[in-house]
């Protein structure tokens, strides 16, 4: 017994052992969750049933320099309900009453709303969607229901807020505008305006305590946030509603008429360098026109015959000619080693001054000018244009500017054929802006001022950045350069022989170069290759307000491809329609329209606005903006919906203009 005795005593002590080390393990374990990994698990643990979620701001309202909005942020709600913290008694009590609310506010049937509540209740559902994509005042509305009025605990209400981006001119300027996007990695894409001035734009971030309810789930806690989110700037922008959308659709309307792959506009205010129009609209796959890409701005191309006003501008400065130098055209080709340099005119001009070379674009005479004047020192050549800020990136906020190319001798791609290309605006490259930027300089008298997309930033009233003008070169060239330069851009249009003169009008003045460069000219396949068609100037040519530059891709060649025949009209459309609404000098009479497609849309709208109304006018198929420009001057009130031309109007026409206050349209 006393043997066993302590074989039982021993197995005891093991036993007992064997406990106290598990029980040290316990404690340890304890203590480690506890002291050591206490915060690590805590936060695990918070993680699994709670969770802080960010709260997207208010982004500010992009404005354009009449107050009008761009683009703005609205706020949009979602609301569900939680069928556990309601009590049986409130909901009963408040079932009916609450669907009836529902029925009234969406038009669906209050049964629906019955069915959809109790099916909630039986399933214990602490998530049901009730209703989505409402508006503030809605929001407001719902948060008075029955029941719902009681709060996310008693009530089982539950908010979730969403920020949306619109864009009130729908299509109009849409990629200038831009957007900001933020992928799953905080990558940020930006493009436009919204993407250049984000910092002001998008505000501070605030946070939400959220409640896990079940898989994927989360319920807010409470009715406030942790942190409230800061609204961001406004950002008023330089932009004018009226410009945009006559040059929008005079931009259409050519695109649409010659079956060209894109195009685009600018339109700039000569002395402050503000762009009041920039449209840039690519055909689809199904032919129709929409803002595709940033042409404007992002788009490299050879300019053709508009650097001929750069070339003549450097060889009046270096003294190489003056405008009475003469040179002989031949025959209308021009040899120059192995490569022929051709006019446009069959035969030739014979021999002519360089202002006249310039007035019809003479390839062969531009060609001799800069080659012989410079051969001998090129890089001349190449500094003088340097000098006059050619080559250089404007230095945009807006991302994707185009990289100008404009080479040295000795450079890739440089030959003893360059000269004579550069000549009329080949082995070159420039975007749109940058060649609009010169001539911009040309109708300033000389001063280069920066182009400027943005005004000022604001908080409220109060002004939190100024944006001033930015000189870029306070004189490209001497003021007797100018002058010569002004009156060869006018003799352009003026002038019977000149490329733009079909664009002439003897009420109205303009200035300005033609320009038609080949594309894919490398190939000489005549099917193959196609054209850039371009008018860059000002308007009116002895005071000029604005600059203004068409560029047209591809345009059908069996219609027409001369700058002067694609692009001129788009120009003299614009400068006639700005010009008509913003008279600079005595009124405009009777316009001498030639490019009948084009015009008569403002034909329509001139001889509305030229009678003295007793009565409401029929403004159906009118331009939008043409439209509230002859109601406004009539005093009366207008209301816009949607965009484009008036498909209706409130207002029947012939009705007593008396009688009336407002008048409604209805834009297709």
């Amino acid at each position: 017994m006393a043997v066993n005795d302590k074989n039982i005593l021993n197995r005891l002590y093991f036993v007992a052992g064997c406990l106290f080390l598990f029980s040290c393990a316990v404690l340890f374990k304890l203590v480690s969750i506890q002291v050591v990994n206490g915060d690590k698990y805590r936060e695990l643990a918070e993680q699994r049933t709670s969770k802080m979620f960010t709260i997207a701001p208010n982004r500010g309202d992009l404005i354009s320099d009449d107050g009008s909005l761009l683009a703005t942020s609205v706020s949009r709600y979602t609301i569900r309900f939680d069928a556990v913290t309601v009590s049986e008694e409130n909901f009963q009590e408040n079932l009916k009453p609450l669907s009836q609310a529902l029925s009234n506010l969406t038009g669906k049937p209050v049964a629906e709303y019955v069915q959809l509540f109790r099916k909630a209740k039986e399933n214990r559902n602490r998530y049901t969607l009730v209703a989505r994509n409402l508006d503030y005042s809605e929001y407001m509305e719902v948060r008075q229901f029955p029941l719902f009025e009681k709060g996310p605990y008693k009530g089982g209400l539950i908010i979730e807020q969403k920020t949306v981006r619109e864009h009130p001119l729908g299509k109009i300027a849409e990629r200038s505008v831009g957007y900001e996007r933020v992928d799953e990695n905080g990558y940020r894409t930006r493009v436009g305006l919204e993407g250049a001035f984000g910092e002001y734009l998008r505000g501070k971030e605030g946070k939400r305590l959220k409640q896990k309810i079940a898989k994927g789930q989360w319920k807010p806690v409470g009715q406030e946030n942790i942190v409230e989110p800061k609204d961001g700037y406004d950002v008023i922008s330089t932009i004018d509603i009226n410009i945009q959308d006559i040059a929008h659709h005079a931009l259409l309307a050519q695109l649409e008429k010659y079956n060209a792959d894109h195009g685009c506009v600018i339109v700039m205010e000569t002395e402050t360098g503000e762009i009041k129009a920039i449209s840039n609209l690519g055909k689809t796959k199904k032919g129709k026109y929409y803002e595709r890409l940033n042409y404007a701005i992002g788009e490299s191309h050879e300019p053709g015959s508009t650097f001929k006003l750069m070339n003549i501008v450097a060889a009046l400065e270096d003294g190489i000619i003056d405008t009475s130098t003469v040179k002989d055209t031949g025959k209308g080709y021009w040899k120059i080693y192995r490569h022929r340099v051709k006019d446009s005119k069959h035969g030739g001009y014979g021999k002519i001054s360089m202002a006249k070379a310039f007035e019809v674009s003479s390839n062969t005479a531009f060609a001799q000018m800069i080659h012989d004047g410079y051969k001998q020192e090129p890089s001349k050549y190449v500094n003088r244009l340097m000098g006059m800020n050619l080559g250089k990136e404007i230095g945009l906020p807006i991302k994707g500017e185009g990289k100008p190319v404009l080479r040295f001798p000795g450079d890739k791609g440089w030959s003893g054929l360059s000269l004579a290309q550069m000549a009329y605006g080949y082995e070159i490259a420039m975007t749109p802006l940058q060649i609009l930027t010169f001539y911009n300089a040309i109708a300033n008298d000389g001063e280069m001022v920066k182009p400027r997309l943005i005004k000022e930033v604001k908080e409220l009233n109060r002004t939190v950045f100024k944006f001033d003008k930015e000189v870029i070169n306070p004189s490209i060239c001497s003021p007797e350069t100018i002058l010569q330069v002004q009156d060869l851009l006018k003799n352009v249009v003026e002038k019977k022989h000149g490329t733009g003169h079909k664009m002439y009008s003897p009420n109205f003045s303009m200035a300005g170069k033609t320009g038609t460069a080949q594309k894919n000219y490398v190939n000489k396949d005549p099917d193959v290759m196609t054209y850039i068609s371009t008018f860059a100037g000002y308007f009116p040519a002895e005071d000029p307000k604005y600059s203004c530059i068409v560029v047209i891709h591809e345009p059908d060649k069996s219609v027409g491809y001369y700058g002067a025949d694609v692009s001129g009209p788009v120009f003299k459309s614009i400068a006639q329609k700005v010009y008509a609404n913003n008279p600079l000098i005595d009124e405009v009479e009777t316009l001498d329209v030639k490019d009948e497609n084009l015009e008569k849309a403002y034909q329509s709208y001139y001889a509305e606005a030229q009678k003295k109304h007793d009565q409401v006018p029929n403004v159906k198929g009118m331009c939008g903006m043409d439209a509230i420009s002859l109601l406004e001057n009539m005093g009366l009130e207008v209301v816009v919906k949607g965009n484009g031309k008036v498909k209706k109007q409130s207002i029947a026409k012939g009705t007593d203009i008396k009688k009336v206050a407002k008048i409604i349209l209805e834009l297709s």
